[in-house]
């Protein structure tokens, strides 16, 4: 019989609005169980810091130019996340999985910067820490990205959820799971495959005093640009071919420039949608097995009119909120890196030629002992 871990699951996305909180009991393996879910929203301060200093980082150049910001940056975000681990009810033997703030993602650079000091969150809570997810996929040729298929894998079975299927997560960025066996982790299928809430988030924090749309209430009331929407796709597309994964500095809201905010708004969010669904679609209709069911997590799950304009635009899929399973949608990700620490801990792998194209399925992560 295989043990079972205490695993404490630490996220924050890219949104870098706050830190979701997930308490995970599991062997690392084939069951789970969530104990507790909390969110905890970061202060004013940190939230513009982590945005404005986003903003600047398009390079590893500038990773070192502006050190001293990151590092003070970084000590910051520490601190709040041991906090949180102090409001959780932790047993003594509780591993944390720390994934921190993403900064800066360029898997061709052979980088993924998160901003999270494994030592210092050590030192201020006596926890094994296990961080820094995506290093050692990225040195086997790998992505870094997406890392919760392997969770995805283990809800499905768990919940006996009908296979095929394909998970949509719509984070700041949109990434794709497409699970087809019970038994084999190797058949596991999973890639970004473009913005999913980071153009409109941009949009809605640069022109107005808001961090996004709330249930899409802009997007209602405004008209969309046709040049400016077709100019946009076409972009996209001459990108993508360039990209295996995305990074939110990826995409940028320059091309809108001179929209009024509901303009703006509901141009973005149709941009979005047609690009999850014309990425949906190749993405299945590749797939030896027909797939029709679409289990939707992430923030922008919450985004009605996004979520609408996404079915419309797909009609022969069938879309349901990842909720209707009995699964916390906003804690997909926490409730992953608690799975995917205890699997670290073990030398399990975490990543698979097919989610994130390494060469080989390896571990990852770093350990931190107490």
């Amino acid at each position: 019989m295989q043990k079972d871990w205490m695993s404490l699951g630490l996220m924050s996305g890219t949104s870098g609005d706050g830190v979701d909180a997930s308490l995970v009991k599991s062997n690392g393996i084939d069951q789970y169980e969530t104990l507790e879910d909390k969110y905890f929203e970061y202060d004013s301060d940190i939230y513009k810091d982590i945005h404005n200093i986003k903003e600047k980082i398009h390079s590893i150049e500038h990773l070192h130019k502006f050190k001293k910001e990151l590092d003070d940056l970084e000590r910051r975000i520490t601190i709040f996340h041991a906090k949180v681990v102090k409001q959780i009810n932790t047993s003594e033997d509780t591993i944390i999985g720390f994934h921190g703030q993403t900064i800066y993602h360029n898997p061709e650079e052979k980088i993924s910067k998160q901003l999270g000091n494994g030592k210092l969150l050590n030192q201020l809570t006596n926890k094994n820490i296990i961080f820094n997810f995506r290093n050692n996929d990225i040195l086997n040729d790998g992505q870094g990205a997406p890392l919760a298929p392997v969770f995805h894998h283990l809800m499905a079975v768990q919940n006996k959820i009908s296979l095929p299927v394909c998970f949509l997560n719509i984070g700041g960025i949109s990434n794709i799971t497409i699970v087809k066996s019970r038994n084999n982790l190797n058949e596991l299928e999973s890639k970004d495959i473009g913005p999913g809430n980071c153009l409109i988030d941009s949009w809605v924090r640069k022109n107005s005093k808001k961090k996004f749309d709330i249930d899409g209430q802009l997007a209602t009331s405004g008209k969309r640009n046709e040049i400016i929407y077709e100019q946009a796709q076409e972009l996209y597309k001459n990108q993508k071919n360039k990209k295996l994964t995305f990074d939110t500095n990826d995409f940028d809201v320059s091309f809108i420039r001179g929209l009024s905010l509901e303009d703006g708004a509901t141009t973005l969010t149709d941009f979005t949608a047609s690009i999850i669904s014309e990425e949906l679609s190749l993405s299945l209709v590749n797939s030896e097995k027909k797939i029709q069911d679409i289990l939707v997590c992430g923030g922008g799950r919450k985004n009605e009119i996004l979520i609408k304009k996404i079915c419309k635009l797909s009609p022969n899929l069938k879309f349901n909120l990842i909720d209707k399973f009995n699964i916390k949608g906003d804690f997909v990700e926490s409730q992953a890196f608690a799975f995917l620490a205890i699997r670290s801990i073990k030398g399990l792998p975490i990543s698979f030629p097919n989610t994130t194209g390494c060469k080989t399925a390896c571990t990852g992560g770093e350990l931190i002992k107490n």
